[in-house]
């Protein structure tokens, strides 16, 4: 390797931006979405990119693993990842820690996630540094488009007007409670955007509620494909009769019920195919998927937690191997996530229902050329050398003075809620 390609530094900024007040299942979204974004530069100046969490733990660990790659060449992503999990695996936790964080915790936010959450920040901006230094799309590095566009899907939410701390002025999708607001905020984000799916975050209103919000998008978009995410909190019975009231009418059913065992339960009596991103979310939980006879027939991967754009590969290939589909979950995030995502949708054959995207819900950039562009509910593939974006210096530093100023240092959707209601718990199953 030419000592001039060799890693020198590597910079962490750590960034907030505007968050509508989102429902789900853990509470609702705060004022202010934290993400970081990682440039790690090579000798000769070159700098490759990424964006992936951005809560204190997340950062902590960066700060810890990233003086360990300082001399790697960008290409040594195995020795990246031996050096990563050398310095941050978690310690082992034991069954009741384990499984309280299991109940209680996103699967991106789960300590046994932290090797794969490092590796994946560093190995994007790396493949970014790769493409640069071969001019080669990172799509092309991992084995070539299987398509020229990756389909997304309207990720609608159930929200208030505005947050009640009031820190900024309310967005401009208003409130969605009843289901003809849900079809006004699904008819604005696919005339905005062009999708051709359509999926519902769900598990905060009353079932039935969320039962009639999708009849309501059923007839008033006949033939697009519907699904819904409860986010594990209905009980198995609540499962049972909600998809009963909805055959005919959903694509898949996103995470009804907690845990695999109660989604095995639901699957058991549900012609409807399950999916999930949060009970199959590494190697070892899909294994035991697959030994229970695979009551998850479609994982939703995501490569932050994951372990990067070629464990989520090797994921595909798994998925193939078993007869299960695959898409892609999302969280709150801007360009640079949503690029590698595309990148990495490009290159799997496999890809067998649109992606999620939270992109519609965010109203700021850290990318040169401010917002990317959806045709059809799609984006194309970029065909510029590595990732295909750069950062806009500016956007960076105002994002980061939000976060400086912004007060969050790690998510709490149940704190929030609180907010509003003082007695909400947050406990799963809730209805």
């Amino acid at each position: 390797m030419s000592t001039s390609h060799a890693i020198r530094h590597i910079r962490v900024t750590p960034i907030a931006f505007r968050d509508p007040p989102l429902l789900n299942a853990a509470g609702i979204h705060e004022p202010w979405a934290l993400r970081s974004i990682i440039e790690i530069e090579t000798a000769s100046g070159l700098v490759g990119i990424n964006e992936s969490y951005g809560d204190q733990p997340m950062l902590d660990a960066l700060a810890k693993a990233a003086p360990a790659l300082i001399g790697l060449s960008p290409w040594a992503l195995n020795e990246m990842e031996n050096r990563v999990a050398a310095l941050v695996a978690p310690p082992r936790l034991t069954a009741s820690e384990f499984l309280g964080q299991q109940v209680s915790l996103a699967p991106g936010t789960h300590v046994s996630k932290t090797v794969a959450k490092v590796v994946s920040a560093f190995e994007v901006a790396m493949l970014d540094l790769q493409g640069q230094l071969a001019r080669a799309p990172v799509v092309d590095l991992l084995g070539g488009s299987a398509r020229e566009s990756v389909p997304f899907s309207a990720y609608l939410f159930y929200k208030y007007a505005e947050h009640i701390d009031r820190p900024y002025a309310p967005d401009a999708w208003g409130e969605a409670l009843a289901p003809q607001q849900l079809v006004a905020q699904a008819r604005r984000m696919i005339d905005e955007y062009g999708f051709q799916s359509i999926k519902l975050k769900a598990g905060t209103l009353p079932p039935e509620q969320e039962a009639a919000g999708i009849l309501a998008l059923a007839q008033a978009f006949p033939g697009l494909p519907l699904r819904i995410d409860p986010n594990g909190n209905w009980t198995v019975e609540t499962s049972l009769k909600i998809v009963r009231q909805l055959r005919g009418v959903l694509e898949y059913y996103e995470d009804p019920a907690p845990g695999l065992e109660g989604m095995a339960a639901v699957a058991r009596e549900c012609e409807v195919p399950l999916a999930t991103n949060m009970v199959v979310t590494d190697f070892a939980e899909f294994r035991r998927n697959a030994d229970m006879g695979c009551p998850v027939k479609i994982v939703l991967s995501d490569h932050h937690y994951w372990g990067g754009l070629r464990a989520t590969q090797r994921l595909s290939t798994l998925c193939s191997t078993f007869h299960l589909g695959l898409s892609m979950h999302s969280n709150s995030h801007l360009g640079v996530s949503l690029v590698a995502m595309t990148h990495l949708c490009a290159s799997v054959p496999q890809l067998t229902y649109a992606c999620d995207t939270h992109y519609p819900w965010q109203d700021e950039e850290v990318i040169e050329g401010g917002r990317l562009r959806f045709e059809q509910g799609s984006l194309r593939v970029p065909a510029a050398s590595g990732l295909g974006v750069t950062l806009d210096r500016e956007a960076l530093a105002r994002l980061h003075d939000n976060y400086l100023r912004c007060g969050i240092r790690n998510r709490d959707d149940l704190g929030q809620m609180r907010k509003y209601d003082p007695s909400f718990t947050g406990r799963q199953p809730r209805f």
